[in-house]
């Protein structure tokens, strides 16, 4: 009985639920990990030991090989389902787990190189705070600090930065990985190039992943961002286009979209603050008093501006707010009142949240909130922003443009789980097309206004309207697609011929069967067939 009371106030409550316990106990889980992560980053770092925690993977995953094909079940990392970053629930359960969450050093940094090595489980504001202070950042930083550089490669990354050096996977220079065997290879584009390529984007079906190489690249300790707003659907799509594809393109480009015609566009360059002028501009975004940065950013929409802002506080923006999510959650989180006496606590961490989502609240979230990274040519941004206006009707939007890369081996297929820009979102004379990020993430209108809605519908929509210009959606978010819809908007070629050469059929979940949601969509989908339209 207390069990069930308990699940009902968590699912009743939740906003009251978040704001008293969950910003507490989070603020205090969030200080007992960064107390930890303090003692490992600065006491009981050891790099020297990688070998040997590589090795105990190895022979845990030797000893799993060992036993009768009959009784073996699929393997998967150790690493709790609440404290990833995706919106599903892995049924982790039902395989076999695989000790490896010590693996979580900073291992070296080759400044000739440019290249920083790392073991998987190293966080976002982890490799941050190791690089900012020598003078560098990843090539892809992603914005929220509780991110894995492991998950991210397995996965898929991008940020503001990412017009000028493409996705995550295309700054990653080796894969250290167990096999199905025990055996450790590395995979580059020379050795082992077609695991290689298979990875991003595999979400760990294909092997365990025990150190990365990421690219590595100079900065200087702020961004001059420039804020100018756009009045017109138009305006903001030519010009957002114009930034990314420029020879001379600023270091980050992004746009918050207000209104399907009212846009702020920012762009950013590296910059020294030197003069008493430059000092005066400078605006530490990251402290807890401060608006939230979508909020700060609509301020702009009237005017232009610029500033200074830290970069660290530039590449955390939107941790604090988890973009825009957190306002549904926490309706009175950007009040200055409410900064002021707990915005040192904010965000809710991400792991609270999941772990305090019972089956009823995530069915809830599941349908009647929208949380999707989708990625288009930029040749239909106008078309996409349209379609997510018609089907959701709701604002802000978050647009970034990043480079996709053609590693196809004939322009076709057969290079990743990615298929080939199509020739008309190629530029001219590369081997890349741009495209954009539309972060989709919140309360649908109809929702917001106390109408049904058919979310899974909306989704599934959504999804058809994005393969037939060319994009993808990324698979943290949930997937609303068959088996065979989701095997005509990835191209799997490849992808299927490694499972078979690395021994991965069987003893890795298939990646339709990993990426899938557990709530079932099809049974949501019947459901919704009774709303009204």
């Amino acid at each position: 009985m207390f069990k069930d009371l308990f699940f009902d106030l968590l699912t009743k409550h939740r906003t009251l639920v978040l704001a008293g316990i969950g910003l507490p106990i989070g603020t205090i889980f969030d200080t007992v990990l960064r107390l930890r992560n303090l003692y490992y980053e600065r006491i009981a770092s050891a790099p020297q030991e990688h070998a040997q925690r590589v090795a105990s993977v190895q022979d845990q995953v030797t000893r799993w090989a060992s036993v009768p094909e009959a009784e073996r079940k699929p393997m998967c990392t150790d690493r709790k389902t609440w404290m990833n970053l995706s919106t599903r629930f892995e049924p982790k359960h039902t395989w076999h787990r695989i000790k490896m969450s010590g693996l979580r050093d900073v291992l070296s940094l080759d400044i000739e190189q440019q290249v920083v090595h790392v073991e998987p489980f190293v966080t976002v504001g982890q490799i941050t705070r190791y690089l900012l202070p020598r003078g560098y950042m990843l090539a892809v930083t992603l914005e929220i600090e509780e991110a894995t550089v492991g998950g991210l490669a397995m996965a898929v990354g991008m940020t503001t930065h990412s017009h000028k050096v493409g996705l995550f996977q295309e700054n990653v220079k080796a894969y250290e990985v167990v096999l199905a065997d025990g055996s450790l290879v590395r995979a580059t584009t020379e050795e082992h190039s077609d695991l290689f390529h298979a990875l991003p984007w595999s979400h760990g079906t294909l092997g365990l992943l025990v150190g990365l190489s990421l690219r590595v690249i100079p900065v200087k300790p702020y961004v001059h961002m420039t804020y100018s707003p756009a009045y017109s659907q138009q305006e903001y799509c030519e010009r957002i286009r114009e930034l990314a594809c420029a020879a001379d393109a600023p270091d980050f480009v992004e746009a918050t979209v207000y209104s399907k015609d009212r846009a702020v566009i920012m762009s950013g360059r590296f910059a020294d603050v030197e003069t008493t002028e430059q000092k005066q501009k400078v605006n530490e975004i990251g402290r807890p008093t401060k608006p939230w940065f979508y909020k700060h950013v609509e301020q702009f929409i009237d005017r232009e501006g610029e500033e200074y802002i830290p970069l660290r506080h530039y590449l955390m923006r939107h941790n604090r707010s988890i973009f825009w999510v957190v306002a549904d959650m926490i309706p009175q989180g950007n009040h200055p009142l409410f900064r002021a006496l707990l915005g040192w606590m904010m965000p809710p961490k991400i792991a609270f949240l999941k772990f305090s989502t019972t089956p009823m609240v995530r069915k809830m979230t599941f349908t009647l909130q929208v949380f999707q990274d989708i990625v288009l040519p930029i040749s239909a941004m106008s078309a996409a922003i349209d379609k997510v206006d018609e089907l959701f009707g709701m604002y802000p939007l978050l647009i970034y443009p990043s480079r996709v890369y053609d590693h196809s081996p004939d322009g076709k297929s057969g290079g990743g789980q990615l298929k080939p820009p199509r020739s008309a979102d190629r530029i001219s004379g590369t081997d890349y097309g741009m495209y954009f990020d539309l972060g989709v993430y919140g309360v649908p209108g109809p929702i917001k206004a106390g109408k049904p809605f058919r979310t899974v519908h909306a989704m599934r929509e959504m999804e058809s309207f994005t393969q037939k210009v060319g994009g993808f959606p990324f698979l943290y978010a949930d997937t609303f697609m068959t088996r065979e819809e989701f095997g005509e908007m990835f191209d799997l070629s490849l992808y299927r011929k490694v499972r078979k050469t690395y021994l991965a059929d069987g003893a890795f979940p298939d990646l339709y069967d990993k990426i899938k949601p557990e709530v079932d969509v099809f049974a949501v989908l019947e459901e919704e067939k009774a709303f009204p339209v």
